[in-house]
């Protein structure tokens, strides 16, 4: 599967700048072309299961909130816990075979849920 994807985000920080609590907003843009992944995975409306049978090409765009907290480790590093909720509109084009195959129908949808999760390891210069 292959696919392009930018997650740029805007962070405001309740105390000092890189410690504790932090709201962020983030956008989501990208390009995909996915399929013949196994899975069984249903998350709400979202049913992950049809990328074993089928492959979908198209493109999205979303925003989200987040909240997270970052724990200074020592002068140089930090650890961040985020998670990030919001909305995604994506339209696609979706073909019967996963690697190949005639196309079915194009289709778009909205999603809204989780958009990020995060566990980063941060050096500060």
């Amino acid at each position: 599967w292959k696919h392009a994807m930018a997650q740029p985000e805007f962070r405001y920080w309740f105390c000092d700048r890189f410690s504790r609590h932090f709201l962020g907003f983030h956008g989501i843009g990208g390009i995909y072309n996915v399929g013949n992944i196994p899975n069984n995975i249903k998350i709400g409306k979202a049913d992950f299961s049809s990328l074993t049978d089928y492959r979908y090409e198209g493109w999205g765009v979303g925003a989200g909130i987040a909240y997270g907290y970052a724990f200074i480790l020592n002068k140089h590093w930090n650890l961040e816990l985020e998670l990030c909720v919001g909305a995604a509109y994506t339209e696609f084009t979706k073909y019967y075979c996963p690697k190949c195959g005639e196309k079915i129908g194009s289709d778009d949808h909205i999603y809204y849920g989780p958009t990020k999760a995060a566990f980063n390891l941060v050096y500060l210069f």
